[in-house]
């Protein structure tokens, strides 16, 4: 019997701008508007630059599933449900959730310079990549963004062992260059993708991550059954019940086991995901001034803060920037299966990608 192939291993490399393009090419080819598919690309891109792979460019064949099956709208037409001012609630059509996010977000930015409040909530939506595609959108209008998903379940509860809440992520974000706050993170210990990368690395997981499907702990990707909430104890659990409140219970929308996982999507019809976004305009309350010197002090206090090993501390938002800088010299970085899909659909577009003519050649 012939030895199992190895696993390719191996990490490629793609300028952003090119990366771009196939992403607006691809999209574009599906229906989508010139805008749609510069905000979609872009958020993709960004944030495999920054380093959250699970969350950017390998997203994109799945969301061209979606189109292709009419699952996402590639010409949605935005409904303006209620307004209140600085209250507004959306219901975006079935659009591919990148578009939806962003959408309220602009909504949330303009809305808090006039009020210096204002709570957007989106309702008929679909999968909402990195929340803090959507914080920072906010933050870089000098605002205080805040963006929260519902999802499909892949949590348990505390003391649970099948699956009930999504992973739920939160975002908040403020400032600017060397003195941003991003912080990004799910209210599961880890999320599915991150699990699957390291199954297909030949890695384990951490303690804690995962259950099998007895409801015991696991640290084997191939039996990895459930997520854990973030933890120990009831405070995942809580978190993401939170953000399940403040998206899907306040837009009436389904619920966390209500909804098809991405993979499983129904052709023809949206996922119905719920997004909440809280903007607050510094200018508001203590003046942009002042609370660009606060955050400031916040950061870089943190950071000199005494560390209690090697390690130093951080505050969040720092390694993403970190290799944000790092991508812009030399690339962004690609799994084998993300750099194949690329070079697939490089080649279909007439787009010449060197970098990724490699993956094409190592199949596993």
């Amino acid at each position: 019997m012939m030895p199992a192939p190895e696993a390719d291993t191996h990490t490629y490399r793609i300028d952003e701008d090119t990366a771009r393009l196939i992403a607006i090419r691809a999209l574009g080819a599906h229906g989508v508007d010139d805008d749609a598919c510069a905000l979609v690309a872009d958020a993709l891109v960004e944030t495999t630059a920054r380093g959250v792979a699970t969350h950017g460019l390998r997203l994109l064949p799945g969301y061209l599933d979606d189109l292709a099956r009419g699952v996402a709208n590639p010409a949605p037409k935005f409904e303006t449900v209620r307004d209140s001012g600085p209250a507004v609630l959306l219901d975006a059509d079935a659009a591919l959730g990148v578009v939806a996010g962003l959408t309220g977000a602009r909504v949330a930015v303009r809305r808090a310079a006039e009020y210096g409040v204002a709570a957007v909530v989106v309702r008929n939506s679909n999968h909402f990549a990195a929340a803090s595609i959507h914080s920072r959108a906010m933050s870089r209008a000098g605002m205080v963004g805040w963006a929260m998903t519902s999802a499909s379940s892949r949590v348990a509860p505390h003391h649970g062992r099948k699956p009930l809440l999504g992973t739920n992520p939160i975002s908040v974000a403020a400032g600017e260059g060397d003195h941003e706050f991003a912080l990004d993170m799910a209210t599961s210990q880890v999320c599915l993708g991150e699990v699957r990368e390291r199954g297909r690395r030949g890695r384990t997981l951490e303690p804690g991550w995962a259950v099998d499907p007895d409801g015991r702990d696991t640290c084997d990707p191939a039996q990895a059954a459930t997520l854990s909430p973030l933890g120990p104890g009831h405070k995942g659990q809580g978190l993401g019940m939170v953000v399940t409140l403040l998206t899907a219970v306040l837009a009436d929308a389904p619920l966390d086991w209500q909804l098809d996982h991405i993979e499983r999507a129904q052709a023809g019809e949206g996922r119905k995901v719920a997004h909440f976004l809280l903007c607050l305009d510094p200018a508001f309350y203590s003046g942009r001034d002042a609370f660009a010197e606060r955050l400031r002090d916040l950061v870089e206090t943190t950071r000199n803060a005494p560390a209690a090993g090697e390690a130093a501390v951080r505050c969040p938002g720092d390694p993403e920037r970190r290799r944000q800088s790092d991508a812009a010299r030399e690339g962004i970085a690609l799994d084998p299966d993300t750099a194949r899909a690329l070079y697939v659909l490089a080649r279909h577009h007439d787009i010449d990608a060197p970098g990724l003519r490699d993956a094409a050649r190592r199949v596993p």
